[in-house]
């Protein structure tokens, strides 16, 4: 009787679920923020904003957004250069834009909102969009060099990517008052 190589799925949302507990606050509010968004999940505005500030930045992520149904659409299914510029090119700009938000401190952070966003076969691009975005002028040069040296090596340089989808999507978890659960 042969076993199966794959982690089993509990594991493996295990992990997401630790991975994501290791996030910030701020940056674990920006990802679930985010994929209300990206992925129409509920009213962000409604949900998210606390202020006249917070009600911007979700108008501005809501339109930059509006990009990733095009890039989902164009994930290339190979390495052909001919695939990469539709692809690549709003995918850096939509990248820039969540990481001049402040709020995605790491390569790590990027990659566990953006697999989401997009599914595992962005996986393989991830990488080399993290880098350039993080790479931009309209970063300050300190915030460009954490961002990059957030990226391991072997995050850069792998030789293969999982296609196994995630399983793990954070959302909006209300408050439960504690004096009134008896």
């Amino acid at each position: 009787m042969g076993t199966s190589a794959r982690p089993a799925d509990g594991a493996v949302t295990l992990a997401e679920l630790r991975e994501f507990a290791s996030f910030t606050s701020a940056t674990q509010r920006y990802i679930r923020r985010s994929l209300d968004i990206g992925l129409h999940r509920r009213d962000a505005m409604k949900l998210w904003s606390r202020d006249m500030v917070e009600e911007a930045s979700i108008r501005a992520q809501a339109r930059i957004y509006g990009r990733l149904d095009e890039i989902k659409a164009r994930v290339p299914d190979d390495s052909g250069l001919d695939q990469v510029e539709p692809f690549m090119a709003p995918l850096v700009i939509v990248s820039a834009f969540d990481l001049g938000q402040d709020r995605l401190g790491s390569f790590s952070a990027y990659r566990f909102l953006y697999e989401r966003l997009l599914g595992a076969g962005a996986r393989p691009w991830l990488p080399g969009a993290f880098c350039a975005a993080a790479s931009l002028p309209h970063l300050h040069p300190d915030k460009r060099r954490a961002l990059l040296q957030s990226i391991s090596e072997a995050a850069a340089t792998a030789i293969g990517w999982s296609n196994r989808e995630p399983t793990f999507y954070p959302e909006w978890v209300d408050k439960v008052d504690m004096s009134k659960a008896n």
